[in-house]
């Protein structure tokens, strides 16, 4: 078994393909990307200009940063392992006229097809649901051009986390589905850090998203990367 084929777990998969048909209602159990992306988007437009740019998008999902980064003129490519994710993507393309090319591949595999062949790689809410998180940071500074950017974005591994993105989210505000979030498998932001180093990467910034209950309203918060975060990094030219 390859090391592609082999960080893949099914069983997160299958959530998500279970869902799939929902992927583009805001008010669904995707309500919280939709909320977020446009902050992603923001600390991404922070450090490149996407106009021109080609852009990979892994573990795109149903394409919800995919296409909003297509919408700002990016060239993007979107990879996912789940294939009714993909279809719904693909299908919304249709309805907008946004242009995406997305593919059923995993990073390792493009890494070994096509390395250093896009200006700018992002990978949000994705390490968390792998089994070898590490590999996919590699693939993804495989797959960036020199000088390009990588921008990641996880939850941080801490009792507040716990509270907030698991209890919180999919118990008691029923945000998320519950088993959306396997607690084990967050990562600190110094073991991500770790990660992008040892893949040859230069750390860039990182920045929180809260979330306030009440007001429901999601920021981004250098100051506070408790929960939710977004790490950026460069290769070196």
């Amino acid at each position: 078994m390859t090391q592609a084929s082999a960080n893949v777990d099914h069983a997160e998969i299958s959530k998500f393909e279970q869902l799939a048909a929902r992927w583009w209602d805001p008010d669904s159990e995707f309500k919280t990307l939709h909320d977020i992306n446009p902050l992603r988007l923001a600390f991404i437009e922070r450090k490149v200009k996407l106009e021109g740019k080609e852009v990979l998008d892994v573990g795109c999902g149903g394409g919800i940063l995919s296409e909003a980064m297509a919408a700002r003129g990016a060239k993007v490519t979107g990879i996912d392992m789940g294939e009714m994710p993909l279809r719904i993507a693909e299908l919304h393309t249709l309805e907008t006229g946004v242009q995406v090319d997305y593919r059923r591949t995993s990073a390792e595999t493009l890494a070994e097809e096509a390395p250093a062949s896009f200006d700018v790689i992002t990978c949000m809410e994705l390490l968390e649901h792998v089994p070898e998180p590490a590999s996919v940071v590699r693939a993804c500074a495989r797959l960036v051009r020199p000088g390009g950017y990588l921008f990641f974005s996880t939850l941080n591994r801490n009792p507040k986390s716990y509270l907030f993105a698991v209890l919180g989210a999919e118990y008691l505000l029923q945000m998320l589905p519950r088993g959306t979030h396997d607690y084990a498998r967050f990562l600190r932001p110094s073991e991500l850090a770790c990660f992008a180093r040892a893949a040859g990467l230069r750390l860039d910034e990182i920045s929180g998203m809260t979330y306030n209950p009440l007001t429901r309203v999601y920021r981004l918060d250098p100051k506070d990367v408790s929960v939710n975060y977004l790490l950026s990094c460069q290769r070196p030219a």
